[in-house]
This record gives C-alpha cells, sequence and structure tokens, in this order.
C-alpha cells in the first residue's frame, strides 16, 4: 500500500493481535499504576529481598522452606495491588475521569475490569519471577502451584480494596480500612491460621500424612471462599459504580 510515495506495511493476522494486545495491555498498566509501574514493582521487589535476607541472617545461613517462600511472596503482592486497588477510584474522580467513564454506557464496566486484570497480571509476573529465584536458589517447590496460590489471597485484598472503594469513594479511608483488616488478620494469626477463614492461609504448611490430608480440606475450603468472595466483592463494586450521583 502507497501513501503520499511511500510503501507503508499493515500487519495482519496473529501477530497484530498479539501487538494490538501489548499495546492495550501497556496503556491499562499505565493507568492502574499513574504511569509508576516500575517504582512500585522495584519497591514490592525491594522489600521481599529484604525480608529473605533478614531471614536468611536470623537463621544463620540456614535452609528456607517453601513454606516460608509463601509467606515472604505475600508481602510484595499485597504491596503491589494496595495502591492502585484503593485510590484508582478517587484518581477517577479527581482527574475528571470517572465523568467520561459514566459516559460510557455498559463499556465502563469493561473498563474497571481490564484495569484490575492487567494489575493482577503484572502481580503474577513479579511474583512469578521472585519465586522462580528463590527456586533456583533456595527451595525446590512447583512454581506454578506457588505463584497461583499465593495469588489467590492478593486478588481477594484487591477485590475488597475495590468494593471497599466503591462504597466511600475516598482513597485515604478505603487505605485505613484495608489496613485494619490486614492488621487484624495478622493480630489473630494464632487463632486463625490454620482454618479456612484465615485470609493468609499457608497451603505449604509442613506435617506428617494425616495433617496432609486435612490440610488438602483445608486448602480447597479456603481457596473456594477466597475465590467466591473476590468475585462477590468485585460484583457488588460494579453494582455499585452503577449510582452515579455517589461518585460525581
Amino acid at each position: 500500500m502507497k501513501d503520499s510515495g511511500r510503501n507503508v506495511k499493515i500487519r495482519t493476522g496473529p501477530l497484530a493481535g498479539i501487538l494490538d494486545l501489548r499495546r492495550f495491555l501497556h496503556y491499562n498498566v499505565i493507568n492502574v499504576f499513574s504511569g509508576r509501574a516500575g517504582y512500585f514493582m522495584l519497591l514490592a521487589g525491594g522489600v521481599f529481598i529484604i525480608i529473605l535476607v533478614l531471614n536468611l541472617l536470623g537463621r544463620g545461613g540456614g535452609t528456607i522452606t517453601a513454606q516460608k517462600i509463601y509467606e515472604f511472596l505475600l508481602v510484595p503482592g499485597v504491596l503491589l495491588v494496595f495502591y492502585p486497588a484503593v485510590f484508582a477510584i478517587q484518581s477517577d474522580r479527581d482527574s475528571g475521569m470517572i465523568e467520561v467513564l459514566f459516559g460510557i454506557p455498559d463499556y465502563r464496566y469493561k473498563i474497571w475490569l481490564v484495569r484490575y486484570f492487567s494489575l493482577y497480571l503484572v502481580t503474577a509476573a513479579l511474583l512469578f519471577f521472585l519465586a522462580a529465584f528463590c527456586r533456583v536458589g533456595l527451595a525446590d517447590f512447583p512454581l506454578g502451584t506457588m505463584v497461583f496460590q499465593a495469588m489467590i489471597p492478593v486478588i481477594f485484598v484487591g477485590s475488597l480494596a475495590f468494593f471497599t472503594a466503591s462504597q466511600i469513594g475516598n482513597g485515604v479511608a478505603t487505605a485505613v480500612i484495608l489496613i485494619v483488616v490486614i492488621l487484624g488478620f495478622w493480630l489473630f494469626r494464632g487463632q486463625l491460621g490454620g482454618g479456612p477463614w484465615y485470609l493468609f492461609y499457608n497451603p505449604f504448611a509442613e506435617g506428617d500424612q494425616i495433617q496432609s490430608i486435612i490440610m488438602a480440606k483445608t486448602t480447597f475450603a479456603n481457596r473456594l471462599y477466597l475465590i467466591s468472595g473476590s468475585l462477590f466483592l468485585t460484583m457488588m463494586a460494579l453494582l455499585r459504580l452503577q449510582k452515579r450521583e455517589k461518585f460525581i
């Protein structure tokens, strides 16, 4: 195809679709992280490395198990989703973007869903990289299973933040509530830690054969509750966002 005497190449086929998808995800990642995705990932990764080094020094260079690595991975995962999930709606309102979104019937929900999908995709990529680093140098564990299991509570935290923000509309108030909830689970981990209702339940805890059977059932119940809760909270947040007058 010629344009002003020059040949213009138009990409078609699967490659064009992949490039369009990459641009689309890149655009949404920029919006979700306010153009600071790299800084957020460096911060989350840096916190993970600090925690890992401190634990290695505390153990005198001893081994770290998959159980500990799972707990370490939750920290950067929650850190990475916290700011975008908590302040997304307020940022849209402050920038005037939320008025534009409410002016697009039906599609505004898809825009918010794609933003959160992009957020979780970036978070999963970071956790995969950190988990792979630990698998090479510290412990042997199923890499895909580790990342999948760690993402379930992380997605629940993001869904809870999205729901809370849709009810309140204020990022700071949402952040306070989320911090209180997370601290509450951490303070009562001794009472809730082994049960299916614990947000940060660890499916990689070690035990004998009988305990492993019990843990498998508890893990299934816990993951079922968290996945169902994430879907419910996200749906309720989207329904809440139908009420235009609450946000404009």
